[in-house]
């Protein structure tokens, strides 16, 4: 599956749940770039809060997975409020070269 995810510019990111929790959510994280592919763990809160672990990954990067991990997490109560299930399986994400 990498091989697909591997971008030709740019990264992607992305978030798999390994695990839900009343109000919280395990997920690897995994940041693919064209040379490389970095993983490690988010722990996503329903509060908003949202702690990402990539060692070895450039920090500008972990920086964007923080960020989507984040907003992930903050929008997890709303979700459940409208009867949704508040943690998606995969949240997919893609930042072209230049893009915050």
């Amino acid at each position: 599956m990498s091989d697909s995810l591997t971008p030709t510019e740019g990264a992607r990111f992305l978030l798999e749940r390994l695990a839900e929790h009343a109000v919280a959510a395990e997920y690897r994280a995994t940041i693919f770039t064209p040379s490389a592919t970095h993983a490690g763990s988010a722990q996503l809160g329903d509060d908003g809060s949202a702690i990402v672990t990539i060692a070895g990954a450039p920090a500008e990067l972990v920086e964007v997975m923080h960020m989507l991990a984040k907003l992930t997490a903050r929008s997890a109560a709303k979700k459940r409020e409208a009867g949704l299930p508040p943690w998606p399986a995969r949240v997919l994400r893609w930042r072209g070269p230049g893009r915050g």
